[in-house]
């Protein structure tokens, strides 16, 4: 990271560092590997073991095919090819480095995470309709609705991973590189707010949800004369799994998120460095929230594991309100 020209793409560190900056296909000399490096690269290693077999227990197993599970794979598949993209932008820095490659592996890397966050806005979505149109959810014209936000989220995250390759970058003016370089800081500006959007947009829909399980629960318990003790802790067993899902994914995101929009390129990396590694472990917290927990998967995962239970296809797949 001293004045080499290895440095990681979001690395913009100070001006003299990024004034040394010569991106091209020569061999590059032997250097000393940063120690924030090698931790990214170790999240992205857990990040890809962990939701690549999320990804092969939702697509061997045929019982899995609800839209709930269609949108937890959509996620898996992004986390796991972030995960795959931190794992490769640690072998091209360190051996090779191009004008291609480093752009390819930013957008691959930002096309990656917008997936990821948008998946999740699509999950609680999903949710949101669960609960909302209980009595219809269980239809063809949900799993319809469902491919349709893939659609969106995957185009949506492709458009803006392919704007650094495109041209939208400051490899041919430096001074208008932002703190991840190559990205320019309007881009990284557009990036932000759209995160800021999505994080609000999930804030009411979860506002939302809590109303309508409180409310369900006020019913419940009127039609039954009482609220029993079982009623009050489910309830506030459900708010607070909202509110430790809200909570993981703003603290994930938010310090890299603001410093997007507060830094400057002149800064030195480490800042960068140390909001970025946090919002990695996001799309590592996300198999464990969103898969690993649900039934079903247990018991497909004992299955792929062990071979000790058989799948049971008359099994009835929980609402997505209990993911």
């Amino acid at each position: 990271m001293n004045g080499s020209s290895a440095a990681a793409p979001w690395a913009a560190g100070s001006p003299e560092l990024n004034g040394s900056m010569d991106y091209s296909t020569a061999p590059l000399p032997l250097l000393p590997v940063n120690p924030w490096d090698i931790m990214l690269c170790m999240s992205g290693t857990v990040i890809a073991c962990e939701n690549a077999i999320v990804v092969a227990i939702i697509f061997y197993t045929p019982t899995l095919r609800t839209p709930m599970f269609v949108l937890i794979g959509s996620l898996a598949t992004a986390d796991l090819l972030a995960g795959v993209g931190l794992i490769l932008n640690f072998v091209f820095q360190y051996v090779v480095s191009s004008e291609t490659i480093s752009l390819i592996t930013v957008g691959f890397l930002v096309a990656s995470f917008t997936a990821s966050i948008s998946s999740l806005l699509a999950i609680t979505m999903d949710r949101y309709f669960s609960l909302y149109n209980a009595l219809t959810y269980f239809s063809d014209k949900t799993l319809r609705y469902a491919h349709l936000m893939l659609v969106v989220t995957w185009g949506a995250s492709l458009c803006l991973g392919m704007m650094p390759v495109l041209g939208w970058n400051c490899l041919g003016e430096p001074d208008t590189c932002s703190i991840v370089r190559p990205l320019t800081r309007g881009n990284l500006t557009v990036l932000a707010a759209s995160f800021f959007a999505i994080f609000a947009l999930m804030l009411s829909l979860y506002f939302r949800i809590c109303k309508i399980v409180c409310r369900h629960a006020h019913q419940i318990a009127l039609q039954q004369h009482f609220f029993t003790a079982t009623h009050y802790v489910a309830t506030k067993k459900g708010v607070s799994t909202l509110a430790i899902i809200l909570g993981t994914f703003g603290a994930s995101w938010l310090p890299f998120a603001t410093y997007c929009l507060v830094g400057e390129r002149e800064y030195p990396s480490v800042y960068t460095y140390a909001t970025l590694l946090p919002a990695t472990y996001n799309s590592m917290i996300n198999p464990i929230i969103y898969a690993y927990r649900n039934t079903e998967i247990q018991r497909s995962l004992y299955v792929l594991l062990c071979g000790c239970f058989r799948a049971n296809g008359a099994y009835r797949s929980r609402s997505p309100s209990d993911v």
